[in-house]
């Protein structure tokens, strides 16, 4: 329980906690970061870039980031993008500016200087590269996420850290335009890049990017040294994992925890606690399998009540059922600790609930995450039926006020994941959150 994550005996015990998502992404990660905020010191972003988001319901108005960490929002944390990351300046610049218009500084913002750039050529690639796919597409965001992922295993990407010599920068560069251009214009058809154009242009970014520029795996280190709180967030979830996802319809990095290590630059063995975000039904955003998807009344009730809309793209979401199998391969992958379950309100319009328990592929049931491609494209689901509360669950704050129906489907849920469920989310708002033992935890 919660109250064993923070304290034992009468001591305080600090933490270091990866919030990870356990589906398709989307499942409310920026409410809990939010919600754990208050006892954090530092909040890192490991892994990803401005293709993911997090909307924050921050003191009654909507804001959504997708590049710098939740914890901007609190003066007390020190925000940090890692090494993992791959980083558009713009975009950074013009989320530093729209929190600066609301009073929110970025001054305490960490970047690591090995984090790797979104570079022009990356944004031109990505969209494409996606172009020419035709109906195989994988929906990207065509952000340059993939293409920067590439050059940074091709051993060709530009860093953060390249930009504080701009001599440097300008070499690399002109480097890879060798490479980046030939492609641009015999493959694509397209229009060479100006690379004194792009040199211009990031000399700006680099006179304000330097403030920001540091050692930041020795700084979380330094943290964990001093026994600080560290909060670990990942972004997409686990099943756009580039290892372990739906490949290849998957983002291009590790969002499991374990990428949270590398990522961040610490120890596995640092990491005391990891909490699953759970949403209560499925949703995914682009193309893939998706074997609980209802493409019915069912599926268009759960986008428009929950507003299953991409924080990033805008793209509405694909709607359905909560697939048990994905939870407990959620739970074996990250090694959860304990789950956060949101949005559990936007169930309350149904009379009944479904939970699919397992796959069926040409008469064989599989419980577990099927070990081929072909079985999880084309498996039936197997479902178990529970009954609904069509009730207003809103403004419930303890555990014991729920409708017994609701409490029969968290139950179900934990027994499906086999670990405990902490955090239950009812609505967007900070304070519609039931917790478990609430009067032993103060959060």
């Amino acid at each position: 329980m919660l109250q064993e994550v923070f304290w034992k005996g009468d001591e305080l015990f600090m933490p270091a906690i990866v919030l990870i998502g356990t589906q398709w992404g989307d499942e409310g990660k920026g409410k809990i970061t939010d919600l754990l905020a208050d006892r954090m010191d530092m909040v890192v972003r490991y892994q990803g870039g401005n293709n993911a988001g997090h909307t924050i319901n921050y003191k009654g108005e909507i804001l959504k980031l997708h590049l710098i960490p939740s914890g901007i929002f609190y003066p007390h944390i020190i925000p940090v993008i890692g090494n993992g990351v791959v980083v558009n300046p713009e975009v950074l610049f013009y989320e530093i500016d729209e929190l600066a218009k609301k009073n929110i500084s970025a001054k305490k913002l960490k970047v690591s200087g090995n984090a790797h750039l979104i570079m022009p050529y990356h944004l031109i690639l990505d969209e494409a590269a996606e172009y020419k796919l035709g109906k195989a597409q994988i929906g990207t965001t065509h952000k340059g996420i993939g293409p920067a992922y590439a050059d940074k295993a091709s051993r060709v990407g530009i860093r953060v850290q390249d930009l504080l010599d701009i001599k440097i920068f300008r070499v690399k560069l002109e480097q890879v335009l060798r490479q980046k251009n030939p492609i641009l214009t015999k493959v694509y058809g397209l229009n060479p890049l100006d690379g004194d154009k792009i040199v211009q242009d990031y000399a700006v970014y680099a006179e304000r990017l330097k403030e920001y520029v540091d050692d930041t795996s020795l700084l979380i280190n330094k943290a964990l040294d001093e026994n600080k709180n560290v909060l670990f967030e990942g972004a997409q979830g686990t099943l756009l994992d580039i290892d372990h996802g739906t490949y290849p319809f998957v983002t291009s990095s590790s969002p499991v925890a374990g990428g949270a290590a590398v990522g961040a630059g610490v120890g596995p063995l640092r990491i005391n606690k990891v909490i699953g975000i759970l949403k209560a039904y499925t949703t995914r955003v682009g193309a893939g399998p998706f074997p609980t998807e209802q493409q019915n009344e069912v599926g268009e009730t759960l986008c428009e009540v929950g507003y299953e809309y991409g924080t990033t793209t805008g793209r509405k979401r694909r709607c359905g059922w909560l697939d048990g199998v994905l939870i407990k391969y959620a739970v074996r992958l990250n090694g959860l600790t304990s789950i956060a379950l949101t949005k559990l309100d936007v169930l309350s319009h149904f009379e009944k609930i479904k939970i699919c328990t397992g796959y069926e592929y040409e008469g064989k049931i599989y419980y577990d995450f099927p070990p081929h491609q072909t079985i999880f494209h084309k498996c039936n689901p197997v479902y178990e039926e529970l009954e609904g509360w069509k009730t207003d669950i809103a403004d419930i704050k303890n555990y014991e006020d729920l409708p017994r129906q609701t409490k029969h489907y968290i139950d179900r849920i934990q027994q499906l994941a086999g670990v405990p469920i902490e955090i239950i989310s009812v609505g967007s708002e900070r304070n519609q959150t039931v917790y478990f033992n609430k009067s032993e935890v103060e959060i």
